[in-house]
């Protein structure tokens, strides 16, 4: 759009001019799911966990609370004059893992970014404690090799362990993840 080309090609989200952006499909930006287009260059991975935070639990609902906000996302921003859906993203829904065991959540958060590493180029989680970091960064280094690894927070989540003896919170990510390469 902002170079004059078409977006024909591009299958985004749904004509807000067809569709009333309080309507349509409960997506993020209402873009199709991954499911429904078969792969994607960027997925949209929903992870919902926040059993490692030690105050003030959340996150968890960071990713239903994203979708209803994203619907006024535009194809085209003025500002930037970028196309923010070329490549398009898809969204790959909620990770389904256990609100109890921190080492088993963890597992299924990695196979499930695995999962969609198959039908995606890259991926975007959203929601999610700072101890989904792990999981993501290995399901990324299973996909890319080694990673490099910017982190922009008050804090470094690099802590050894919680209250004696917790390895995986959300302030341990990152010590794992370098301990692991």
């Amino acid at each position: 759009m902002g170079d004059g080309g078409s977006r024909d090609n591009v299958i985004g989200p749904v004509d807000p001019m067809k569709v009333p952006r309080f309507a349509g499909p409960a997506t993020y930006a209402r873009l199709p799911t991954l499911e429904a287009v078969g792969s994607a260059q960027v997925a949209i991975l929903g992870v919902p966990f926040d059993r490692g935070v030690v105050y003030r639990p959340g996150p968890r609902f960071g990713p239903s609370a994203f979708r209803p906000r994203s619907t006024l996302l535009r194809p085209f921003t003025a500002w930037t004059r970028t196309e923010p859906f070329a490549p398009p993203g898809r969204l790959a829904g909620d990770v389904a893992c256990t609100p109890f065991g921190i080492e088993q959540a963890i597992g299924e958060i990695e196979a499930a970014a695995r999962s969609t590493y198959e039908r995606a180029s890259h991926i975007l989680a959203i929601g999610g404690d700072h101890t989904i970091a792990l999981p993501m960064l290995r399901a990324a280094a299973a996909r890319f090799g080694p990673l490099a690894l910017v982190h922009f927070d008050a804090h470094l989540d690099t802590w050894n362990t919680y209250f004696g003896g917790a390895r995986y919170t959300h302030g341990t990510p990152f010590r794992r993840a370098a301990e692991e390469g």
